[in-house]
């Protein structure tokens, strides 16, 4: 296919000829276009360097280029990729995985702008009740009074009535000498028309005075109605927004106002603004939209929600003088039939509640702790106070972050606040379900449509479990990335180059149909879909997979194979070895047995249904489930902080449980391994994180050069002053901030990107700079350091190649390293320093993201090494390799949020297997 390459067609192809970034050796690929194409191959082969920094940059590139010469007076220097061209490009949209940091007000809803979308719906078609009555806040306006008038028999008379309303510090006499000079002739008095200009005695009139508009004889054409229309609108101003059409036949009155108010309330006119919590008129006052406040804090007060309120739940409550409150309403809790043997957990939301508001017989929460605050000027109580504390849910808008009036408009008697707090699947079912009016539904189709595509989208890459209101910041990695993709989908682009990072990470084999589906979709619309990838079933559905290889740093780099997943199998390259069979991860030969474990008793945080879990220890032990099920939630939100609080006394407060229960004294410490970046500036990389730059920087203050120069070890680091270079700070880039779009990173031109001073870099060591040194890949630093017996630093650096990381660069910026890549660099650190003696449990979250089969193998050995040393290794983890190998899996399930959360089974993947509920089993089943 490469002979002929140059005469393709670029209308059915994308040609990338001679691409060299990074470690890419001058490759030449053609990718065909409107196809769902996967580039896979080990880590560090080069995929994302052709997939983002070549494919995508260029693609933006092209995208500026076309920009005002504003925004292009900066662009002079936006390097080109390292590529000979690149043709029949397309508009290029990325969806890279980024664990967000995002602010504290942005949802589900804001970012996937379903929101918006409703905000307008509501702002357009929401109907006000009065919280009063229930009846429909309407206002009338010309129009609405001329419809009616229409309705009349010809030739009927009629008077058109404003009431007099007499501004501040006027008299009536007064008022109606104005009316006189306006030009008005009469008014009404109790039923009865009096000339203003014959009225005498002020005092002899009514209480209830009208203006006599007009006198109206009803015909039925335009040059009537049109008068007419005149007369409604000086009626409306004369009084104050009120009028009223009166029959002289039988004197009935109707009243038309144009005022927004019912049952004597005046209600705020729905608009955008009111239902934005980001915008200061429709927030919460409260909180400002954040949907919680600095108060007393519920988890704090129940600290243990397992126990009754007989038996101490209210914690406040309890020792001598505090439990005054307690047995005030333990004795009298059979008069209002309050369960006090129940487990908290177990209450209503009445009953909680009740603990709250109290009543006639017992002082409640909310009171008690106002008498505290009252009397804070005694220290104990101060204390009391402290104690309970926390960040609590706004008790004004009850979390929902908007104010009071927003949840008067509904919509099929729903308010926004009610919509965003259903779970998707729910609210995809109420929008399907709505039934509007003929004026309603030409108003909000195009609204519904947006609204039910993005909806479904949602659903479709296996997010059904969410609610809108869920803060974006609490969502894992995976998520956030489907998040992204369900946005992009939802702006249905024709014609583009959508370039995914990993999609399915985070995703069980059986979401991972579910996002084909989705990714089939994109391509049928005209678009050409790239994914960087490695999971078995992607691959299997791609319509072509080039693979990249052979191996990965300096021995990557090279297209090894390209065609459809059959014509992989066949080939020659680690991913066709793997997939055919002819190389492959073994299942262990025998499981290991627990003797020690730990066990949660009674974890019900989030949407955990009360379960016990059993952690086997001293082994590995593997928790699955689909997504959305609670893996995260038991492991991290309540094991790792209850083992912490329990053996150290210190950390994070857990997610609620009962108990803690096993043989787990022997650890003496937890490391929590995620996948966020290492080290905060963007000067951070792994050879300072594994605490092997020290030992670099003392070799070359060694030399002789450094010392006829009196350099010390800190000239040759970036983070201090002395040998870095002053313009970027040691940065090797400058930032560039352009308004209106994302900061330009420019290479230092005072440096060139070496970051070091040009007197720093004339030391060498074996012919190499500390610039070179720090480019080197793990890999060639390995063979460098082992050629010049420096043994110490080989033994530092080592662990990096043991977990997959040899193509790495040594000085590589954090920035640029994928979640999977920070989390092994963690698990290298500790292999480094794992030769302690102390017991250490390692909880990895989803360590196999972003790496191919053979990296899985490499990790496997990593974490066999761990256990050999007498560590104990909890992973929470979709792969199935990794899962076939676990000693012990717990399966949580069987769905995702309300539908989950029970344990599903427990025991070895034989075990598992066995078991027809899990849904774990049935996919592991074709691995064993």
């Amino acid at each position: 296919m490469q002979s002929d390459f140059n005469s393709l067609d670029t209308k059915q192809n994308i040609l990338i000829k001679g691409a060299q970034l990074n470690n890419l050796k001058n490759i030449d690929v053609a990718l065909p276009r409107k196809q769902l194409i996967v580039i896979t191959g080990l880590s560090g082969s080069g995929k994302s360097s052709l997939a983002f920094g070549t494919l995508f940059a260029e693609g933006q590139r092209r995208y500026v280029e076309s920009l005002s010469s504003y925004a292009r007076q900066f662009l002079g220097r936006l390097n080109k990729p390292k590529v000979d061209y690149i043709k029949g490009i397309a508009p290029a949209i990325a969806i890279e995985q980024k664990v967000n940091t995002v602010n504290a007000r942005s949802t589900v809803g804001t970012s996937t702008e379903i929101y918006d979308y409703i905000k307008l719906l509501f702002a357009r078609i929401g109907k006000t009740y009065s919280p009063i009555s229930g009846i429909e806040v309407k206002k009338h306006s010309v129009t609405d009074v001329v419809n009616y008038i229409k309705t009349l028999n010809e030739g009927d008379r009629y008077l058109l009535l404003a009431p007099i309303k007499l501004e501040e510090g006027r008299t009536l006499e007064n008022k109606l000498k104005v009316l006189l000079q306006q030009g008005f002739a009469r008014i009404l008095d109790n039923g009865e028309t009096l000339r203003l200009d014959e009225i005498e005695l002020v005092d002899d009139l009514g209480k209830e005075l009208f203006i006599v508009i007009d006198r109206i004889v009803i015909r039925h054409d335009e040059d009537f109605y049109n008068r007419i229309a005149d007369a409604i609108d000086i009626a409306f101003y004369e009084g104050k927004g009120q009028l009223f059409i009166e029959n002289v036949a039988d004197n009935s009155r109707i009243e038309f106002s144009n005022k927004f108010e019912a049952d004597g309330i005046t209600f705020l006119e729905p608009n955008v603004h009111l239902f934005s919590f980001n915008n200061p008129y429709g927030a919460c006052p409260k909180c400002d939209g954040y949907g919680n406040t600095i108060g007393i804090d519920e988890d704090l007060v129940f600290g243990n929600t397992s126990l009754s309120v007989f038996d101490g739940a209210i914690f406040p409550w309890k020792g001598e003088t505090m439990d005054y409150f307690r047995q005030q309403l333990v004795n009298n809790a059979y008069k209002f039939d309050f369960p006090i043997h129940k487990p908290f957990y177990e209450l209503t939301d009445d009953q909680k509640n009740l603990l709250w508001t109290g009543n006639k017989y017992f002082t409640g929460l909310t009171d008690f702790f106002k008498e505290l605050e009252e009397k804070s000027y005694k220290i104990q109580n101060r204390v009391m106070l402290s104690r309970y504390r926390g960040k609590t849910k706004c008790n004004l808008c009850n979390g929902r972050r908007l104010r009071a009036e927003a949840n008067y408009v509904k919509i099929d008697n729903k308010s926004i606040s009610d919509l965003v707090d259903l779970p998707i699947i729910k609210l995809i079912a109420f929008f399907q379900q709505l039934e509007l009016n003929e004026y309603d539904q030409q108003v909000a189709k195009r609204l519904l449509v947006e609204i039910n595509n993005r909806l479904q989208f949602l659903d479709q890459v296996g997010l059904n479990y969410l609610t809108l209101n869920r803060n974006s910041s609490t969502l894992s990695g995976g998520e956030s990335q489907r998040i992204n993709l369900a946005t992009s989908l939802g702006s249905s682009l024709v014609g583009s180059m959508y370039i995914l990072d990993e999609p399915s990470i985070g995703l069980h084999s059986k979401d991972s149909e579910r996002l084909i589906t989705v990714l089939n979709k994109l391509r049928d619309l005209g678009n050409t879909v790239i994914v960087v990838e490695h999971d078995e079933d992607i691959m299997k559905a791609a319509d072509m997979i080039v693979d990249i290889g052979p191996e990965a740093g300096s021995f990557g780099g090279e297209l090894v194979a390209q065609g459809t997943f059959n014509e992989i199998l066949k080939a020659d390259s680690l991913t066709g070895k793997y997939l055919s069979g002819r190389l492959e991860i073994e299942v262990p030969k025998k499981r290991r047995k627990y003797k020690n474990f730990v066990e949660v008793k009674g974890a019900r945080e989030n949407n955990l249904k009360n379960i016990d879990v059993v952690f086997p220890l001293d082994c590995l032990t593997v928790v699955t489930g689909v997504s959305g099920s609670g893996k995260s939630t038991l492991v991290k939100k309540i094991l790792h902080p209850a083992l912490q609080k329990e053996l150290f006394g210190t950390g994070e407060k857990p997610g609620q449980f009962s108990s803690l229960a096993g043989s787990y004294k022997h650890i003496q410490s937890i490391e929590y391994v995620d996948q966020n970046p290492i080290g905060k500036s963007s000067r951070s990389n792994p050879i300072s994180y594994i605490k092997a730059y020290d030992e670099i920087r003392d070799l070359f203050a060694k030399q002789n050069l450094s010392k006829i120069r009196n350099y010390q070890p800190k000239h040759f680091s970036y983070n201090v002053d002395g040998g870095r270079c002053e313009q970027c700070k040691g940065e090797g880039t400058v930032t560039i901030e352009m308004q209106f779009m994302a900061d330009v990173h420019l290479e230092c031109d005072a440096c060139n990107g070496k970051r070091f001073k040009k007197e720093i870099l004339e030391v060498q060591f074996d012919g190499h700079n500390i610039n070179d040194i720090l480019n080197l890949t793990v890999d060639d630093a390995i063979t460098f350091f082992t050629k010049n017996d420096l043994t110490k630093i080989v033994n530092k650096i080592k662990p990096l190649q043991d977990v997959g990381l040899g193509y790495v660069k040594l000085g590589q910026s954090s920035s640029t390293l994928s979640g999977g890549e920070a989390q092994r660099i963690k698990l290298a650190t500790f292999l480094t320093h794992g030769l302690t003696k102390e017991k250490v449990l390692f909880i990895f979250d989803e360590p196999t993201t972003g790496l191919h089969f053979h990296d899985i193998k490499k990790l496997l050995q990593s974490f066999n090494a761990l256990i050999e040393k007498g560590h104990s290794v909890i992973v929470i983890e979709h792969n199935l390799d990794l899962i076939k190998c676990a000693d012990y899996i717990v399966d949580i399930g069987p769905e995702g949020g309300e539908n989950g959360g029970q344990l599903i089974a427990f025991g070895t993947p034989e075990e598992i297997v066995k078991n027809k509920n899990s849904e774990t089993g049935k996919y592991l089943k074709e691995k064993l």
